[in-house]
């Protein structure tokens, strides 16, 4: 069994928040320009909405895998957090 506080552990868990970080700003700039575009060039139909519902879910997913991932189950976490 993988030791919970190793350097490793924490390295790889620091890259995860970065990455997630990186992904968070990516999905704010580029839905932003999404509806930029769509407001500007069809304002009469709403389709910006579709991109940012799908790419939400991601980040859903994203922010699962990231902070609520690992050996230790949800229970075990809030445990040590008190």
């Amino acid at each position: 069994m993988k030791n919970q506080n190793s350097p490793q552990t924490a390295q790889s868990r620091a890259k995860a928040k970065v990455e997630f970080r990186i992904h968070i700003i990516n999905y704010f700039v580029i839905n932003t320009i999404l509806a930029v575009i769509n407001l500007t060039l069809t304002p009469e139909y709403i389709w910006f909405k579709w991109p940012l519902l799908g790419w939400g879910i991601g980040i859903i997913f994203h922010v699962l895998s990231v902070f609520y991932s690992g050996n230790r189950s949800i229970k075990e976490r809030i445990i040590e957090e008190e």
